[in-house]
């Protein structure tokens, strides 16, 4: 009962680990930016403290005593609660508040994500090294506990992603979360140091035979297969695990964005694909000790999973891209694809939504990693003095590839070849286990053999990118125009006589302009007296960009947009020549583009615009809390010229508070408000002038756009004014960057 409280221990030492992660994650974004190449940057750092606290970990715990392992242990989980509370200081008050304006290179942001990480997560990964020193109680089987262990943390692990996004997010800030997994922290410490006097090993140090009268002593067993008899080196075993990593992460971010796509993600869709992806390592770990696996030969049996482990997975892709587009019964996900907002509700579709097509892709798969993981101790582990050390060093290995994985998955594979071209790397690197089956000791090698040919099959059968792309958005290739690159994917699809753009699957924006985008971008241009700098963050379909066009008096128009195959796919279409406004943006020589976290680049950039303003962006996006918290709209007034104009789509009633708490002088024309630090003058026969005014009419006939019948709504009865003497006292539920309460909780709509 005493190992089974450690491992409850060690299940709740993973919860707060992976609550921890995405939190720090996600502060760290505002730091060096939301988009692909940061958060690949910040994870990769991550790990890398992970793989550091791995070796440092095998080697204190076999060096050190069994009493001095347990206090090794607790003294990781309190210095990890420690660190925990003081983190929301250092990364969000410190990196980002003094340094958040200072342009940094993509390498200085890794090393100081490094440099800041590096200190819990050394303590997060020396504890799976000490908490197998500390249970193992056989000799005779030293690798029996290990699988046991990281299962349990890894289900931990599934539990915190899952009650982060779902419940914690929602209800408290994130420095309450993690004040909360600080208190889970130190509580493990404390339980740790508890049952420490209760805890005996019978390991080699001060294993004993039985001495029960009556009982014949058994001596140790040798065990069963060792890096030796399998014909591989121990630095074989290593590079096994370094590839098993990087196989990993890189098929997690293939289907991420996969199931991104088919779900239209929202920002609580990252934790709850993270908890299946790690549910499934863990159950595995866990069967990894089930009487039918261990009867296996784990050399080999490993080589073959592992191998067999990307195989899968590519058939899984091949043949439900295949059946979303042809079979009867996958009708209603095929309808899914094609809407424009996320499927919100309960029922069957939910659960065909949210657990079959991620259990389909992901399940089988996961569960043969944390299988595998099993297999490997049990054919490396030979003996318990070397127990912490051969653990720290193969989790070390396995934390370098997965940062590798990230690395040259997140930012070269998907960017050079997209999904389809990922998958079929992910395929061939397979072989190289299969390499190693080759020995005559393994003998596996007509298993090897039927793996080697199936991967072919599943080579040959794999879509191209178009193909795939256009069966997840229910439509047929010959007319969708679709790109991809490291950043995300872009989709244009007919509707009729429109096209609708489909951004990582969720419906952004469409084409003919004249729309929700035109007043976002005409209003604030046609109500300041002479814009010329102007600011956009988001392209969309350019809508609102072409919009901000309409005066002669601007000169620069500054567009930031995280993902950059939209411009591919917007040129493909231009191409066409069927948009005459889409055509007029692209052409245009005033607008500059900037691929990359647009909050970013103005938080670094040097100011002075006459008009910033957002593309329409739905509250529960992932990371759209960035753009409608009191610190960002805080952002957009500090970099205004005199008399600027900041412009933001009010989706709720809470974004419109947190916008008016920040700006003196606000226009609110229903979901769109504009804010300045100064005195807005609303003369509208002004604006009706400059509306008409020759050049500016001109522009928006020659792009198809009636702009006095896109702004008729919005100007009808003029908009309500907020000036300086309202009273923001209670003005009291906002958003934050700490706490974006409206992409994670319920929004209290307008």
């Amino acid at each position: 009962m005493i190992r089974v409280a450690f491992v409850v221990v060690f299940y709740v030492s993973g919860f707060c680990a992976l609550l921890y992660q995405i939190l720090w994650q996600r502060i760290l974004t505002l730091f060096g930016g939301a988009d692909l190449e940061s958060v690949t940057v910040i994870v990769a750092a991550f790990m890398l403290g992970l793989g550091a606290g791995s070796l440092a970990g095998g080697s204190l715990a076999d060096a050190l005593g069994h009493r001095a392992r347990i206090r090794a242990f607790a003294a990781c989980e309190l210095a990890i609660a420690v660190f925990a509370v003081a983190s929301p200081y250092i990364y969000y008050d410190f990196l980002y508040g003094r340094l958040g304006d200072v342009g940094l290179s993509r390498l200085s942001l890794g090393l100081i994500a490094f440099v800041v990480t590096l200190f819990p997560t050394t303590c997060m990964g020396m504890s799976l090294p000490l908490a197998s020193r500390i249970v193992t109680d056989d000799a005779r089987e030293p690798a029996r506990w290990v699988p046991i262990l990281y299962g349990w943390n890894t289900l931990g692990a599934a539990s915190g992603a899952l009650c982060a996004v779902a419940v914690l997010f929602s209800t408290v800030s994130f420095s309450t979360s993690l004040r909360i997994g600080a208190v889970l922290s130190a509580g493990c410490g404390l339980v740790v140091l508890l049952l420490g006097g209760r805890l005996r090993t019978n390991d080699a140090d001060e294993w004993r035979p039985a001495q029960t009268p009556g009982l014949k002593t058994r001596p140790p067993l040798a065990p069963s297969i060792s890096p030796a008899a399998a014909g591989l080196s121990w630095w074989n075993w290593i590079a096994c695990a370094a590839l098993s990593g990087l196989v990993a992460l890189s098929l997690e971010m293939i289907w991420f964005r996969v199931l991104g796509v088919i779900i239209k993600s929202r920002a609580t869709t990252f934790g709850y694909l993270l908890a299946i992806f790690l549910l499934g390592i863990g159950l595995g770990a866990l069967a990894a000790n089930s009487r039918w696996v261990k009867s296996w030969r784990p050399a080999r049996a490993f080589l073959l999973v592992q191998a067999a482990i990307p195989v899968v997975a590519a058939l899984a892709l091949n043949i439900f891209s295949l059946v979303v587009a042809e079979a009867g019964w996958a009708a209603p996900l095929r309808a899914y694809l094609t809407t424009y907002e996320t499927f919100i509700g309960f029922g069957r579709f939910a659960i065909l939504l949210y657990c079959i097509v991620p259990l389909w892709l992901m399940g089988l798969p996961t569960i043969m990693m944390g299988v595998s993981f099993g297999l490997l101790q049990r054919a490396v582990q030979i003996e318990v003095t070397r127990l912490g050390r051969r653990v720290g060093w193969l989790q070390a290995a396995n934390v370098v590839g997965s940062t590798a994985g990230t690395v040259v998955t997140g930012l070269v594979l998907l960017d050079r070849w997209g999904v389809t071209g990922s998958m079929i790397a992910m395929t061939a690197i397979g072989l190289v286990y299969l390499w190693h089956l080759r020995r005559p000791a393994l003998g596996a090698r007509g298993a090897a053999a039927a793996i080697a040919l199936v991967s072919c099959v599943a080579v040959v059968l794999m879509p191209s990118a178009t193909t795939l792309w256009a069966r997840l958005h229910a439509v047929s290739p010959d007319v969708a125009i679709a790109a991809e690159d490291r950043t995300g994917v872009s989709v244009l699809v007919p509707d009729g006589n429109d096209i609708v753009m489909f951004t990582n699957g969720l419906g952004d924006s469409s084409l003919p302009y004249g729309e929700v985008h035109t007043a976002l971008g005409a209003l604030g241009v046609l109500v300041h007296p002479a814009p010329r700098r102007i600011g956009i963050i988001g392209l969309g379909s350019g809508d609102t960009a072409f919009a901000a066009g309409g005066r002669a008096e601007v000169a620069e128009i500054d567009v930031m947009e995280i993902v950059r195959p939209i411009q591919t796919t917007l040129g493909k279409l231009e191409q066409q020549g069927r948009f005459r406004g889409l055509h007029q943006l692209l052409a245009d020589r005033r607008v500059r583009y900037d691929f990359g976290d647009g909050r970013a680049f103005l938080r670094r950039g040097a100011g002075g615009y006459d008009v910033i303003e957002a593309d329409a962006l739905r509250p529960r996006t992932a990371y759209a809390g960035n753009l409608y918290s009191v610190e960002y709209f805080t952002l957009l007034r500090n970099r205004l010229a005199p008399g600027g104009l900041a412009v933001t789509w009010t989706p709720t009633e809470r974004v419109r508070d947190t916008f008016i708490s920040v700006f003196p002088y606000v226009l609110l024309f229903g979901d769109i408000a504009i804010g300045s630090s100064t005195a807005i003058k609303w003369d509208a026969e002004a604006v009706q002038a400059r509306m008409r005014d020759a050049r500016t009419s001109q522009y928006y006939q020659d792009g198809d756009v009636n702009i006095e019948a896109a702004l008729r709504e919005y100007l009808r009865a003029g908009p309500e004014y907020v000036d300086e003497d309202f009273d923001r006292s209670s003005l009291l539920d906002l958003n934050r960057d700490l706490f974006p309460k409206d992409e994670f909780g319920v929004a209290r709509k307008r």
